[in-house]
């Protein structure tokens, strides 16, 4: 045998081109490569968020705080009533009645300013804290790209929202538990109702202001992707929930009130009545996506067109 006869049978085959498409049995082809990474650093980068916001002490602190404030709500109502004191009426008189209704009065105590602080500061830092460390760059080389990358911080905030309610309706519950009559609920269309269906009307309530402080995170978080100073949106957004609670007590601005987010916040007592005011809990929950939509879109459209110097 010759030597290019040789050389010709040790040549390698040509390697056989397959185009992408569906495969044999149907089936469509796997996701490509770089597709795939960004899917799992998304969720890395989100796990990692999450981590970072629950060890962060001040977080804790806050979440410390805001379950304490119940506790020292219940302590109070059960040595009112142990003095026999009056001058309480409507969902506050109520929790020193049964033990379920401190929840509620919890929930509509702390949420016209205490949750929504502690909501403020985590999303307020979210863009801006980041890029006053001077990290934004390094989190931006990642292959998530900006606009998950502001997902993240959202979805951070969010859960962070719905963790401040758990953690306060938790509290008051616990401590209702222990100082207070369990039994059946007595809401305040004057309607009773079993202590299961007082359990669900309280899940329904966390749910919907966790929704509520939802909508607080994207507009703390716009106000976040403005400045490389964290404090500048914390406290942008908390003189927007303190000027909007003013202007909702000026009886000359009612016309006003209905497009003011915290006006919604204490929507959640249509579970209160029998039967549930449905109706006013989806007009919330309405007011919430449309203001998590409206700043959403203003913090994406800031963030993905900025330049990132720090």
């Amino acid at each position: 045998m010759s030597t290019a006869e040789t050389e010709i049978r040790r040549a390698p085959e040509p390697a056989t081109i397959v185009e992408a498409g569906p495969s044999a049995e149907g089936r469509p082809a796997a996701a490509p490569a770089p597709v795939a990474r960004a899917r799992w650093t998304f969720w890395r980068l989100l796990g990692s968020e999450l981590g970072l916001t629950f060890r962060r002490p001040r977080n804790l602190v806050m979440l410390g705080v805001l379950a304490a404030v119940p506790v020292l709500l219940g302590v109070t109502l059960r040595l009112m009533t142990a003095d026999d004191e009056g001058g309480v009426g409507g969902i506050i008189a109520a929790a020193a009645g049964n033990s379920l209704m401190l929840t509620f009065a919890s929930l509509s105590f702390l949420v016209t300013l205490l949750m929504p602080v502690a909501v403020s500061v985590v999303a307020g830092d979210a863009v801006a804290g980041e890029a006053g460390a001077g990290t934004l760059r390094y989190l931006l080389a990642a292959p998530a790209g900006r606009t998950r990358l502001l997902a993240v911080k959202y979805l951070n905030a969010v859960v962070y929202g719905f963790a401040v309610t758990a953690v306060v309706a938790l509290a008051a519950l616990v401590t209702g538990l222990a100082l207070f009559p369990v039994g059946p609920v007595t809401l305040l269309s004057g309607t009773t109702v079993p202590v299961a269906e007082g359990l669900l009307r309280i899940l329904v309530s966390v749910g919907y202001v966790g929704a509520g402080m939802a909508a607080l995170a994207a507009v703390a978080l716009a106000f976040s992707t403005f400045t490389e100073v964290s404090i500048g949106a914390i406290a942008a957004s908390v003189v927007l929930v303190v000027v909007s609670q003013v202007l909702r007590a000026v009886p000359q601005l009612d016309g006003l009130a209905g497009y003011l987010l915290p006006t919604w916040w204490n929507g959640f007592d249509g579970v209160l009545r029998s039967p549930v005011d449905t109706a006013a809990l989806g007009e919330g929950l309405l007011v919430f996506g449309a203001y998590a939509l409206l700043f959403g879109s203003v913090a994406w459209a800031r963030f993905t067109g900025k330049d990132i110097t720090s």
